[in-house]
């Protein structure tokens, strides 16, 4: 696949036009997760830019954990395992800041046409059907976290009808849809349980949860999942590294 990129006046920095490019192969399955890319020269000669230009993009896209570098071996697809995809994305620790191992269990899975809300978190229009799904996680085995899930159906096809949905979905989605989740955008809040959650989590109604309200998107920017996570934090904390 050749393609030569452009340097004029007013285009993107090529190492950026680079790391498009790349990422439209992977969204296209070009390049699959866990395969071996070109050399950086082989990059280089083939879209007519410096290897040095190449690394830069590479680079990029390691530290966005789409690609993975192997010393003395090459750069791989991410393979977004579980154990990778659970770290990556789930951000409850103890108190002490050591991680912890959620479990899930399925609720309520349905599909159906969008509410007004869902349509508007997943830039979807309003006649679509979605996918839904309710859990609830469990930490050391008590309950902790009582989440509401949507998916847009067009991307999950057969989703909705299936028994037993793994823990970290994300993994589901890259093995058997092909969907790469590249980031997610959170907001946090702090509410009151409402009664089913309350239920779910052992909690008297009114008891305080905090909110994660995270849309999930794939390589291409388009939102591929809202989910609402409703925490119990009085043995666990939500905790990140900011640098």
């Amino acid at each position: 696949m050749t393609q030569q990129l452009s340097a004029l006046p007013g285009f993107k920095p090529l190492y950026q036009q680079v790391k498009d490019l790349l990422i439209e192969r992977l969204i296209g399955g070009y390049w699959k997760p866990g395969d071996l890319l070109p050399s950086e020269f082989q990059l280089a000669e083939e879209l007519g830019v410096s290897q040095g230009t190449v690394r830069k993009a590479l680079d990029e896209m390691t530290t966005g954990n789409l690609l993975v570098r192997r010393q003395g071996r090459g750069t791989y697809v991410a393979e977004h395992d579980q154990e990778h995809t659970l770290f990556h994305f789930f951000k409850m620790t103890d108190r002490g800041g050591g991680p912890l191992v959620p479990e899930s269990r399925v609720l309520r899975l349905s599909q159906g046409r969008a509410r007004n809300a869902e349509a508007a978190r997943l830039r979807i229009e309003g006649d679509c059907e979605v996918i839904r799904i309710t859990r609830v996680r469990t930490i050391c085995s008590r309950p902790a976290i009582f989440e509401r899930i949507v998916l847009p159906s067009d991307l999950f096809p057969d989703l909705h009808g299936k028994r037993d949905l793994p823990n970290t979905l994300y993994t589901l989605f890259a093995r058997e849809y092909g969907i790469t989740i590249a980031r997610a955008e959170e907001r946090l809040s702090a509410v009151a349980a409402e009664a089913d959650a309350a239920k779910h989590l052992g909690l008297e109604v009114g008891a305080p949860l905090l909110n994660i309200d995270r849309i999930a998107l794939g390589l291409d920017g388009r939102p591929v999942e809202w989910r609402i996570s409703l925490c119990d934090t009085r043995d666990q904390v939500y905790s990140v590294t900011l640098a």
